[in-house]
C-alpha cells in the first residue's frame, strides 16, 4: 500500500495540509481554520486520517470537496491583472506617484500625497468591515480616467464613496457645491453622483453616493444633498448598520461582478 504524504502549503495567507501520494498526486487537504478534510479519493479516508492524526487538532468534517458556488467560480476564472481585488487604497495614487513622484524639494506638499493619506484613511476603517460580510474595491477604474474611490458592498448595499482629504479645514456644502476652507466652491456633488449612476449601469444595481470628508475642523450642510450622503472618515461604519437589503448570495455575486476589470469598460 502506497505511504501518503503530508505537505504543508500556505495559500491566501491560510495553512493547508495537503496528503499526497508518493508520485506527488492529491488525495485529500486539510484546511485547519474550516476543521474540514477534503477528500478526492472517499476509499482513502481511513489511510488519509491515519497520516493527519498528528496534525489534527480536533474534530474534523471529512467528506468531498464543496462545490463552488458561481461567484467563487468567476472569481476563480477572472486573469489575475483583471481582478481589482487586491487594489490598495490609493492604488491609482500609488502607482502616479511612483512613476513621478515630482521635484524632492517643494515649497508645498504635492497634493496627490494629500488624496493619498485620506483615500488610505478611509480604505483602512472600510476594510475593518469585512468580517460584517462586506466587501470593498478600492481605486476602481472608469473610461476616462476617472475612478470611484471605494466601492463599497454589502448587506446594507451598494455605495459608491468619493474621499475629500479636508484636514483641520472647515467644509461647506451646498448641493452641489463642496466648499473647503477659503477655496473657490466646486460643483463636486454632480460628479459623485454621476460616478454613481456609471456604476449603476455597470454592475445593473442601484450605488448610492458617498462624500467622505476625512478629518475635517467642522462641516456645515445648508439642506440634506439629492441622494449623497455626507459623512466624515469616522462615521464610515454606520455605513454597515443597515442591512436586509441583499442576500449574501448576491453580495458574493455582486463582488464577483465588480472585482472584473472588464466590467468597467463599457461605461
Amino acid at each position: 500500500m502506497d505511504r501518503l504524504r503530508v505537505i504543508p502549503t500556505w495559500r491566501h495567507g491560510q495553512e493547508r495540509l495537503y496528503v499526497c501520494l508518493p508520485d506527488g498526486g492529491n488525495v485529500a487537504w486539510y484546511d485547519r481554520e474550516a476543521a474540514r478534510v477534503n477528500l478526492l479519493s472517499d476509499d482513502r479516508e481511513d489511510e488519509v486520517l491515519t497520516a493527519l492524526g498528528p496534525f489534527l487538532t480536533g474534530p474534523v468534517t471529512v467528506g468531498p470537496p464543496p462545490v463552488p458556488t458561481p461567484a467563487e467560480l468567476a472569481r476563480l476564472s477572472l486573469h489575475p491583472d483583471d481582478d481589482l481585488a487586491p487594489n490598495r487604497p490609493g492604488e491609482a495614487l500609488l502607482v502616479a506617484l511612483e512613476r513621478a513622484p515630482g521635484p524632492p524639494h517643494r515649497l508645498r506638499p504635492d497634493p496627490r500625497r494629500r488624496a493619498l493619506a485620506a483615500e488610505q484613511t478611509a480604505g483602512a476603517a472600510l476594510d475593518r468591515l469585512d468580517g460584517a460580510g462586506w466587501h470593498t474595491l478600492h481605486s476602481v477604474p472608469l473610461p476616462g480616467g476617472d475612478r470611484v474611490h471605494h466601492l463599497l458592498i454589502g448587506p446594507g448595499g451598494l455605495f459608491a464613496l468619493h474621499v475629500l482629504p479636508a484636514r483641520r479645514q472647515r467644509v461647506h456644502v451646498a448641493d452641489p457645491l463642496v466648499a473647503l476652507g477659503r477655496r473657490e466652491p466646486r460643483p463636486l456633488l454632480r460628479r459623485i453622483r454621476a460616478d454613481a449612476d456609471r456604476a449603476s449601469y455597470a454592475l445593473t444595481a442601484e450605488v448610492r453616493p458617498v462624500l467622505v470628508l476625512v478629518d475635517p475642523a467642522h462641516v456645515s450642510v445648508t439642506a440634506p444633498p439629492r441622494t449623497v450622503r455626507v459623512l466624515t472618515d469616522r462615521e464610515l461604519p454606520d455605513l454597515a448598520h443597515p442591512g436586509g437589503t441583499l442576500k449574501p448570495a448576491d453580495v458574493e455575486a455582486l463582488h464577483a461582478m465588480a472585482r472584473d476589470r472588464g466590467t468597467w469598460k463599457r461605461v
